[in-house]
């Protein structure tokens, strides 16, 4: 299943969140770059900024259509950042896999399904998938439907066309 997702960086979170997401919407992270990139591509760097250190990765399928919508933010390659890790389909790191994260990229920072209001109850109602208590949801499977339903519903952000899965994995294990 990790095989399947590229590795996208590391989110380092601050101190004080009560929940699990990768989206600045949601909990403080420490950005990897002021204005840029709100996710590591080193692990020590992203601990050494962080309370909790996240892991992200996207599923290969979804890798040229957040590059599309990286390119059209703005966001370059050769600069080392998300799009180079993205183009070099690097692997996830092994880690304890905590759950699952639809996210999607708008005007250079990326939302989760639970900061754009009602987005998870209109995902509850439509499919019956629900997050678990850390704001994440358990099943992969349940994540690539609520991305798909999200994608194809067109609600939400109206900049954000395309949703994917992240995975979310805690400490090295």
């Amino acid at each position: 299943m990790i095989d399947d997702y590229v590795f996208a960086g590391h989110a380092a979170v601050a101190a004080g969140a009560d929940r699990l997401s990768v989206s600045d919407c949601l909990v403080d992270l420490v950005p990897a770059e002021p204005g840029g990139d709100d996710w590591f591509g080193d692990f020590a760097a992203a601990a050494a900024r962080g309370e909790t250190v996240l892991t992200v990765g996207v599923p290969v399928e979804h890798v040229q259509p957040l590059l599309a919508d990286l390119a059209a933010a703005g966001w370059v390659r050769g600069s080392g950042g998300l799009p180079d890790r993205l183009c070099h389909r690097l692997p996830v790191p092994s880690r304890q896999i905590l759950g699952f994260e639809p996210i999607g990229f708008d005007d250079g920072t990326w939302h989760s399904w639970a900061c754009l209001g009602g987005l998870v109850d209109d995902v509850h109602t439509a499919t019956g998938i629900r997050p678990a208590a850390n704001g994440l949801i358990e099943a992969e499977t349940d994540a690539r439907e609520a991305a798909r339903w999200l994608t194809a519903s067109g609600l939400g952000d109206p900049k954000v066309f395309f949703w994917t899965p992240a995975v979310v994995l805690g400490v090295p294990g």
